[in-house]
């Protein structure tokens, strides 16, 4: 299972875009989404695309697909965070707001007002891996997400409380990978942003 986060937008680093929509890939986002799916391209097979609704995802997805010959797939699972009331907000703003301490050293306890919790974003984009990967069985799946989504998939599978998962980093159209097993998942690499894949090649 390959995670990739959609590439830059013109609001990166300075607002919470969160759902709303209209946000497209800024130039440099559309060449992060292409030197990915030229990474991604080396591993050789990819079973099925898969992508958050939201454009700057589906316009990440869109050259992968395309490098691969697969229809890329809109799978709601994999949706940004619902962030509320703080949607569109500017972040150096959030940043000031006593909440925000909570949401960095105890996400688990905190809900966006009238939005999603942390915990039941995890819940959510755990259980679209799960079921997308038991759609394609023994299979190199591409899922196509956002930041806060990939960071706490990648935390469950290092085993890490949802309360330490903002010490991952997950940039611009970087690739993590999970590898399941018998014995439960294994973080392969995580936020890749260059270099090759192929040591992650199904043996």
């Amino acid at each position: 299972m390959l995670l990739v986060r959609h590439g830059q937008t013109p609001t990166t680093g300075k607002l919470l875009p969160g759902r709303a929509p209209g946000l497209h890939l800024a130039d440099t986002g559309i060449a992060q989404a292409e030197r990915a799916a030229e990474r991604i391209a080396e591993l050789g097979r990819v079973d099925a695309v898969y992508t958050s609704p939201l454009e700057r995802a589906r316009e990440t997805a869109a050259p992968i697909g395309r490098a691969r010959g697969l229809r890329v797939k809109v799978d709601r699972g994999l949706l940004e965070c619902d962030f509320g009331d703080w949607t569109g907000a500017e972040l150096a703003a959030l940043m000031k707001l006593p909440e925000w301490r909570t949401v960095q050293k105890a996400p688990s306890t905190f809900r966006f007002p009238n939005g999603e919790s942390f915990t039941e974003m995890q819940t959510r984009i755990v259980s679209a891996l799960d079921r997308l990967r038991a759609a394609h069985p023994g299979g190199v799946i591409v899922c196509v997400s956002h930041a806060d989504p990939i960071k706490a998939a990648m935390a469950h599978a290092l085993g890490t409380h949802l309360d330490l998962f903002q010490r991952i980093v997950i940039s611009t159209c970087s690739i993590s990978a999970i590898g399941y097993t018998t014995d439960g998942p294994i973080a392969l690499t995580v936020n890749s942003t260059g270099g090759s894949l192929r040591e992650l090649a199904p043996s």
